[in-house]
């Protein structure tokens, strides 16, 4: 089960003219949601002092329901796929007090060495890592596609 950590309240400037979170900063929320989890998926600072980094190249959100001004946030993080060079995750938001979803992200990631700006594979450990908090459900909308 994913844990669902808080990622705190909806800010002024995220609401727009109809009241509520404008659906840029949705976005901007779930990054800092994937920040929360990069550390204990061996990413984050760890994988750019070895010269590695993660760049999204996908994105898809779907909105349910909406979330206005000072709304208490928080999100779940699932591990949905991997490969040698790509990682594909899942967001939801929720509002942390009612507890309904407002919003789910889908992200894929790519695995870059920081120096050439090239596509490169994960470290091991980092594999390692990514088998034991892949969890057993699929994607939505996107997917580890060849080609």
């Amino acid at each position: 089960m994913q844990t669902r950590r808080p990622l705190g309240r909806v800010r002024p400037e995220w609401v727009d003219h109809y009241g509520h979170m404008n659906l840029a900063y949705y976005l901007v929320v779930f990054d800092l949601a994937t920040d929360e989890v990069w550390p204990e998926w061996g990413l984050g600072p760890g994988l750019r002092a070895r010269g590695l980094g993660t760049f999204a190249v996908e994105s898809w959100q779907g909105y349910r329901r909406e979330v206005v001004l000072d709304a208490p946030l928080a999100a779940e993080t699932a591990l949905l796929a991997f490969d040698a060079k790509r990682l594909l995750l899942r967001h939801r938001l929720y509002h942390a007090e009612e507890g309904f979803l407002s919003a789910e992200n889908e992200v894929l990631f790519l695995c870059v060495d920081l120096a050439t700006r090239r596509v490169a594979a994960w470290p091991e450990d980092v594999l390692t890592i990514f088998a034991r908090m892949r969890v057993a459900e699929p994607a939505q909308r996107l997917a580890l596609r060849r080609g």
